[in-house]
């Protein structure tokens, strides 16, 4: 769940157009989560807590916390700490940012249907797959309505209109993971189930206040993100990638 701010205030932000189709859902979004009633706060400054990557292949990272906290500019919905992922297998093989085409099919984004992961063995203790799967928003001609009109309308509709699908994990100690805009449909746990570290849990999708396919995930102490406050992480193997730096998980022995 992209929320955070626009890019004016960065120096290199030109740097990064192509980073926009995700980067860009942070300015809507940012103003959205603001109107939903939701917690300002964070759990301070704590040590990380380690946990697996939520994906496997080569992802790169959007609005992270490794450039600045909050990371997306606001820390509602507990995204204090939060980052944004999206799947390029290979350099240059996902779409860009530009004038055409206005929008796009999911499937042309590697990021759409990638199975997400469990971080750790945990209880599930929310999931939510209802919503559908919007086509793209990465184009500058559909920049106005995305940030103008979607974002609106989706904040009358609460946290769940924003974050789209998504579930929850109880990874214990008072932490929770929290994976954002999945795909319809996709998931593969319910409430009150026990997952190991590295199981499948749904996939990537395009659901809620985002403009093209991509991960959101953040820790929090609470599983409402209404509720909850942001908790630091790391990714073992991985620790917290930069803005538009790329990594890569591989599959297990």
């Amino acid at each position: 769940m992209a929320f955070g701010r626009p890019l004016a205030g960065n120096p290199e932000w030109w740097r990064g157009w192509w980073a926009w189709p995700v980067l860009v859902a942070a300015v809507g979004l940012t103003w959205a989560a603001g109107r939903v009633g939701t917690t300002t706060g964070d759990a301070g400054v704590a040590a990380p807590v380690e946990v697996d990557p939520p994906v496997r292949g080569r992802w790169a990272a959007q609005n992270s916390p490794a450039n600045r906290v909050p990371s997306h500019g606001t820390r509602s919905l507990a995204q204090t700490y939060a980052i944004d992922i999206v799947a390029e297998p290979e350099p240059g093989s996902r779409p860009r940012f530009g004038w055409w085409p206005p929008v796009r099919r999911n499937t042309d984004f590697p990021a759409f249907g990638a199975p997400l992961l469990a971080v750790g063995d945990a209880t599930v203790v929310r999931v939510r797959d209802g919503h559908r799967d919007h086509l793209s928003r990465n184009s500058w001609l559909l920049l106005p309505y995305f940030l103008l009109v979607e974002g609106a309308v989706r904040s009358v509709g609460g946290p769940g209109r924003i974050i789209g699908n998504h579930l929850v994990l109880d990874l214990g100690g008072g932490v929770h993971a929290l994976y954002a805009h999945l795909r319809q449909g996709s998931a593969r746990v319910r409430e009150g189930e026990r997952v190991r570290a590295g199981q499948p849990l749904a996939e990537c999708g395009d659901s809620g206040n985002s403009t093209e396919p991509h991960l959101h995930f953040q820790l929090q102490d609470h599983p409402d993100p209404q509720a909850a406050q942001g908790l630091p992480f790391r990714w073992r193997g991985i620790g917290v990638p930069r803005n538009r730096e790329t990594f890569t998980v591989p599959d297990p022995d």
